[in-house]
């Protein structure tokens, strides 16, 4: 059985030259988790969002999540504690956003402090060294906390449309680790 995919967008979802987006049309497998609301963020809907998405999704489910997506997982995770095991297969996890950084949107608020637990299942950050959202200092903090892998994506800026990733070929390799 093929791994489901829920594809985990940040502030203002991904539009449509994201890899999320094109990775959606691309896997049959993978399902945007909606928001409420992408132009301001509230913690505790997607936090309980992705609880229902996971449950619906089914065992073995792999969560991909960009920039605030990241955190929306971390504190996830720290809601769920460690009954998250079973049906989360993996997590890949793209450009976290810190937001103790200047430029931390101020339309997301509830998502500091960000969780520090150890993550139930295996992940991979993967992180630019130049994202503009989040230093490359602070995902590797966020790697060791949760106990994910740490990939350098170089300096691809935030890893969005904007960097040009088109279908993002390395982070598709990724994610077939993660689905096994």
């Amino acid at each position: 059985m093929e791994s489901p995919i829920l594809i985990l967008p940040g502030l203002n979802g991904s539009g449509p030259a994201h890899w999320q987006t094109l990775w959606e049309r691309r896997l049959p497998a993978a399902r945007r988790v909606e928001a409420r609301d992408w132009d301001r963020p509230d913690r505790a809907e997607w936090v309980a969002a992705l609880d229902v998405a996971v449950a619906a999704a089914g065992p073995q489910a792999v969560l991909v999540a960009h920039s605030l997506g990241c955190l929306q997982v971390a504190h996830w995770v720290a809601a769920a504690g460690r009954s998250v095991k079973g049906p989360v297969r993996g997590a890949l996890l793209v450009a976290p956003p810190d937001p103790a950084a200047p430029g931390f949107p101020d339309v997301i608020t509830g998502f500091a402090p960000v969780p520090t637990a150890p993550f139930p299942f295996p992940s991979i950050l993967v992180a630019s060294s130049d994202d503009p959202y989040g230093s490359f200092a602070f995902a590797r903090g966020c790697a060791g906390a949760w106990g994910s892998r740490l990939v350098d994506a170089g300096t691809r800026g935030h890893l969005n449309a904007d960097s040009g990733l088109g279908d993002w070929e390395l982070g598709l390799g990724l994610l077939d680790e993660l689905r096994g």
